[in-house]
Formats: C-alpha cells, sequence, structure tokens
C-alpha cells in the first residue's frame, strides 16, 4: 500500500501516529513532522495484549484507510547499521496479532521531502477492527480498560498529549482524553 509521494531516497523510514511518537524505542537519527494521505487515525482496533486483555479487551489507535483524509505524526529515519534491528523490534511489537498488516507509505516530510516509511495498517477483515465505534463507547471501553502496557487511558492521554506538543491536536482525542477523565472521576 504506497500512496503518490515519490520517495526522494531509500533510507528505512518509520511513521509513527500514536505510540511510536511518544514511545519509538528505536534508534533514530533524523525525526520529521509528516503527513500521510488517504488514512486517518482511529481507535479502531480491539487490544488484547497491550492495552487490554482478551477478557475486557481495549482500544489501540490505527491507520485506518480513508479515502481524501490524512494522518499526520512523526516519520523517523533509521540508520543502515540500526535498520535490521529495528524492524525486528517494530514487529514484535506491531504484529503481535495479525490486525495490522505492515506497509510502506508514501509520506510528505514537514520539510516539503517525499518519502516511503514502514507503516502498521489495521485489517479491516480481522476480529479485532472495530471501526466506527461512536466516541462515547470508546471511552467507556478506554476508562476501563486495562493490558500489559498499562491502562488504556495512559496511552490515550499520552498520545493526545504528545500531538499537542507537536502541534498537531486532533480533536476526537481531546473529547475523548475529556471525557475518560469523567468517567475515571466517577
Amino acid at each position: 500500500m504506497t500512496t503518490d509521494a515519490t520517495p526522494e531516497d531509500d533510507a528505512l523510514w518509520i511513521f509513527g501516529y500514536a505510540s511510536l511518537i511518544w514511545h519509538p524505542d528505536f534508534p533514530f537519527v533524523e525525526r520529521q513532522i509528516a503527513v500521510l494521505p488517504d488514512y486517518h487515525r482511529s481507535f479502531c482496533m480491539w487490544s488484547i495484549h497491550h492495552r487490554g486483555t482478551p477478557e475486557e479487551p481495549g482500544l489501540v489507535l490505527a491507520l485506518d484507510a480513508a479515502p481524501g483524509a490524512t494522518c499526520s505524526g512523526v516519520a523517523f529515519q533509521v540508520a543502515d547499521a540500526d535498520a535490521a534491528a529495528t524492524l525486528e523490534a517494530l514487529r514484535a511489537r506491531e504484529l503481535i496479532s495479525s490486525a495490522y498488516h505492515e506497509a510502506r507509505l508514501g509520506l510528505r516530510l514537514a520539510d516539503g521531502r517525499g518519502v516511503e516509511a514502514i507503516g502498521y495498517v489495521v485489517d479491516p477483515l480481522h476480529p479485532q477492527y472495530c471501526g466506527g465505534l461512536p466516541l462515547e463507547t470508546q471511552a467507556q471501553v478506554i476508562a476501563r480498560a486495562t493490558g500489559g502496557r498499562g491502562p488504556n487511558r495512559d496511552y490515550l492521554v499520552n498520545t493526545a498529549a504528545h500531538l499537542h506538543e507537536l502541534g498537531l491536536p486532533d480533536a476526537e482525542l481531546d473529547w475523548l482524553v475529556a471525557r475518560v477523565a469523567e468517567l475515571s472521576a466517577e
């Protein structure tokens, strides 16, 4: 799955749109704000490992295909010497189930360059896919779920906060942060 951006180099780039923004957990030599066309960031994947359990799933953000949409995030360039180890670690982290596909995605960097990056795109045919959940339902799930990497609400709050730090606020995430805080206080 690629877009129409023409890569200007063949370096390894990784696209982060959620937790990779604030917890890449791999070495990188460059970091740039980037835009991915025809996808949006969405709480459309049940999390049964990192932010929930099979008995009480949480929700995680995924890249969901949406013609005409755009998703802003961060592109990380990885040094050639670190490429194999980085991909191995990312695959262990992101491909824990087959709900994501690893894809090569055409990005436009903030400095104007077009690059091809590795990204993890949700499979809408996978049983963990749950696109189209109302925001209130998302908030209810996120407020109560906890998985191997901690409370689902921490994932939401960290992602929203880091997007704000980068100047990339997401109105739906901001609404969810406020609503989950209300639910957690009840």
